[in-house]
């Protein structure tokens, strides 16, 4: 029997042929569909463990050092080393922790992770200072930034600095981070970690390698105006030197003295849970 000039056999035996080819396709398909919807569960799921092992467990480095380290080796200048001491907050100078506050976040104890009113803020007045900028024919010197405390946990620990595209996904997971960790740590364990892996100079994360490195001494023996400097040179750690402040770090160090005693001095760090 003839079927479109083919014997009927054949054309049977063709169509099943295609048949199992389609579902040999189909298949890997469905499975790569029914992973997909699963990736964002499985990384809630990793972030979430990730955040509460980190509630209890020290961790030895965060991925900003990692990513510097890096950065080094790509330069080939093998000779950088990453200088990172871990100490646990009361180990630390209650002075560190308390000029970290008055220079960063003064509303760390009220807010959930985000500062709202200091971001709305900052975006009027860096509206501002664009706009003035634009009309002398002069690039933007300085904005400002309404990252709080918690936020730049979060980024300094667990994401990258970003630039373009990767910097708006970074944004994006920075948020995610944010709200885990205040969900899941005390105020206290956001600020020694914090303490412990901002970055103070060139390769120098945390209060007790920034100690050693510019004073010669033990983080627990940082004195108010030490700490002040220390926390002074965060909007650019790569460009002021705690060691040697110019005009801008000594004026912003005299600042930060006066918001410390306004805030109580080391007692304001007890009323964190």
């Amino acid at each position: 029997m003839q079927w479109d000039g083919q014997p009927y056999g054949a054309c049977v035996e063709g169509s099943q042929g295609r048949g199992r080819l389609d579902g040999i396709v189909a298949r890997p398909r469905r499975r790569w569909r029914q992973w997909l919807w699963k990736l964002p569960l499985a990384f809630v799921a990793f972030s979430v463990l990730q955040v509460l092992a980190l509630r209890f467990v020290d961790p030895p480095f965060s991925m900003f050092m990692a990513a510097r380290q890096m950065d080094a080796m790509l330069e080939r200048d093998f000779d950088f080393r990453i200088a990172h001491d871990w100490r646990d907050l009361g180990r630390i100078s209650p002075n560190l922790p308390l000029a970290l506050v008055a220079a960063e976040d003064q509303n760390f104890a009220r807010h959930n992770g985000f500062d709202f009113a200091a971001i709305e803020k900052a975006q009027k007045h860096n509206a501002r200072m664009i706009e003035r900028a634009e009309k002398r024919g002069k690039p933007v010197r300085r904005l400002r930034g309404a990252s709080t405390i918690s936020q730049q946990t979060a980024k300094n620990l667990f994401l990258w600095q970003g630039a373009g595209t990767t910097r708006w996904l970074r944004k994006g997971l920075e948020v995610w981070y944010t709200a885990l960790i205040e969900t899941l740590w005390p105020k206290r364990r956001i600020l020694e970690m914090y303490a412990n892996f901002a970055e103070f100079g060139d390769g120098i994360y945390g209060g007790q390698a920034a100690a050693r490195s510019f004073f010669r001494k033990d983080a627990a023996n940082l004195s108010g105006a030490e700490a002040a400097r220390l926390a002074a040179v965060l909007p650019s750690p790569k460009r002021y030197d705690a060691a040697r402040p110019g005009p801008y770090v000594q004026r912003r160090t005299n600042a930060i003295q006066r918001q410390m005693r306004y805030m109580g001095g080391g007692a304001y760090l007890r009323t964190l849970d």
